[in-house]
């Protein structure tokens, strides 16, 4: 360890729709711990422009285009990383969301298209699963990495109209403590998988479920903020000082844990 056990100096990670909000703000704790980071995403364009943003900021960035589905598109990332840089230190998981199409807020859940529901399982946690086993490969090697997966509130409780999505986040849940497990059995102590399961943030894909046209906010906000005790949404940088911490030496006897980032939320029953 160093003395600073929080530092990621020299550290290679790579952080899976990084070019998104809550992704984006992953990325740059990141790189103010002094990870360099490769910034993937499915649209180039998206990718290269958080990358020369975290250039921009001071830190040693690139751009890679991958679908989290496509296993050859993440072997040839994976390529492309350890040929820049050497090897892979961080993998995080951070693609993921919702489709429109497989939410049942105002139908019944008999309504929701079965290809909407394989949709969103797919990329949040096929989009996870897949990742984790072409970059954790390479840390698998020097047996040392740290992985990261996002879960949600919709893993811990019931959440309406997000079926789909709260199969999956399940999913990531176990998908993070049977890594742990397993990692850690064959490959050390210098392995490990945790997850963060992310309260209410505003974000691009939810916008229009917790914003009015007018600014205000939708009935389903209300609800949110009334269960939640600190009473309001999170901020994008509050999730980055959690996945520092989780990728540093500070949490070195730290696997299998999912970190609630909430504001409190799974910790109240409204009442």
């Amino acid at each position: 360890m160093t003395d600073n056990p929080f530092d990621l100096s020299g550290r290679v990670a790579v952080v899976t729709g990084g070019a998104g909000v809550l992704g984006g703000a992953m990325a740059h704790a990141l790189m103010q711990g002094g990870a360099k980071v490769a910034v993937l995403g499915r649209t180039r364009e998206k990718a290269e422009r958080k990358a020369a943003e975290l250039r921009g900021a001071g830190g040693d960035a690139i751009a890679l285009q991958a679908d989290v589905v496509d296993e050859g598109a993440l072997r040839s990332a994976r390529d492309t990383v350890i040929a820049e840089w050497g090897r892979v230190d961080i993998l995080i998981n951070a693609a993921g969301g919702n489709v429109a199409r497989a939410r049942t807020d105002d139908k019944p859940v008999f309504d929701m298209p079965v290809d909407a529901y394989r949709q969103v399982v797919a990329l949040n946690l096929d989009g996870s699963v897949i990742p984790s086993l072409v970059f954790g490969e390479a840390m698998a090697t020097r047996k040392r990495g740290c992985i990261v997966n996002i879960s949600s509130m919709a893993a811990l409780t019931s959440l309406s109209g997000v079926l789909a999505y709260s199969v999956a986040k399940a999913g990531i849940d176990n998908l993070t403590r049977w890594m742990a497990m397993d990692l850690a059995r064959r490959y050390g102590d210098g392995m490990r998988v945790n997850a963060i399961a992310p309260g209410f943030f505003i974000t691009e894909q939810n916008r229009a479920v917790l914003i009015q046209p007018d600014g205000s906010y939708t009935v389903r906000s209300l609800n949110v903020l009334a269960r939640t005790p600190m009473g309001r949404f999170g901020k994008p940088e509050e999730v980055g000082g959690v996945v520092r911490w989780l990728c540093s030496d500070a949490a070195s006897f730290v696997t299998g844990a999912v970190i609630p980032v909430d504001g409190g939320f799974s910790t109240s029953s409204g009442i």
